[in-house]
């Protein structure tokens, strides 16, 4: 009887050992300081897919509360072409399909007149997710800023975010699903993206059908509230990755779940010291390459 009981015992702590592990290898973790390191193992595929380099070396990584932390992925479409391995994304124009096919860029990579782009996000804990975006002047000044998301033409003005569920906007049902980027005067150098995360929604913010603009006053006061010290990651060599199928499938309508090993955000963003409930307040310059090309608007979803 001694001895069932022993062994009964030794199976169940190895047992709860096998568990344990199997939940912390199916764990989708958006922050690991092990994907920081480059002397990852070879044999570890998951670490090498998913190696960072500290893109912001002043601010420390050795306070970051692994809640507190944002994914934000940058795509630019560009047409599908045949030999094209990644997903693609069909737009119905002009009573005919037309198949893009979007590709991870860097905070460093040039925009054109009339780039298509999309932006995923994925956080690390449950909140809501706002965008926020800015035109920049040849001599530093910037614009109104305007609401990009949520609104009602987009998850239906949902902005929920969750762990490891992915966030695009636009959808790929909304149409079209994609912002076409133009500059609205000679000196318009760059777009400047705000991502803010909060824990509850944002008192004063009206989810309407389109962009809508913001107060000057209030994105200042959240910025100066939430924005000090935040850093960023970017994964080394994936800039024009193509989108994948769990990706594709993690976005659609926001339902399906990123495993462990699938495919990480472009760039994460954490801000040093944060408390896991602590709002979090990014901001992404996107460049466009020198023109003197006169065109109208900003960001646009036709």
């Amino acid at each position: 009887m001694r001895v069932v009981v022993i062994f009964a015992a030794l199976a169940s702590v190895f047992a709860g050992g096998v568990i344990a592990q199997k939940n912390d290898e199916t764990t989708r973790k958006l922050w690991d300081t092990a994907f920081i390191s480059s002397a990852t193992s070879k044999k570890d595929t998951r670490r090498r897919s998913r190696s960072y380099r500290i893109a912001t070396p002043k601010i420390p990584i050795d306070t970051v509360t692994p809640e507190s932390v944002v994914g934000v992925t940058i795509w630019r479409l560009r047409p599908a072409l045949g030999r094209d391995s990644g997903e693609r994304i069909i737009v119905h124009e002009d009573a005919a399909a037309k198949q893009w096919t979007p590709q991870r860029i860097s905070p460093g990579t040039k925009l054109s007149q009339g780039d298509k782009l999309r932006i995923s996000v994925e956080g690390a804990r449950k909140g809501y997710l706002y965008v926020i975006n800015r035109e920049q002047y040849a001599d530093g000044s910037v614009g109104e800023p305007y609401l990009i998301f949520p609104t009602t033409r987009t998850l239906n003005g949902d902005n929920r975010v969750d762990i490891a569920r992915l966030t695009e906007i636009p959808a790929q049902d909304d149409s079209p699903p994609y912002f076409t980027v133009r500059k609205s005067r000679p000196d318009h150098v760059a777009e400047v993206l705000s991502v803010l995360v909060s824990p509850t929604p944002l008192e004063g913010i009206a989810i309407g059908d389109k962009a809508q603009q913001l107060s000057e006053k209030q994105v200042a006061e959240w910025e100066a509230q939430w924005s000090t010290g935040v850093g960023f990651l970017e994964m080394d060599k994936s800039v024009g990755q193509a989108w994948t199928r769990e990706e594709r499938d993690a976005g659609a309508a926001n339902t399906r779940a990123l495993t462990a090993t699938g495919p990480a955000p472009q760039l994460l963003f954490y801000r040093a010291g944060a408390k896991p409930n602590d709002p979090l307040f990014v901001k992404l310059q996107l460049w466009y390459r020198a023109t003197t090309k006169r065109s109208h608007h900003y960001w646009k979803r036709n």
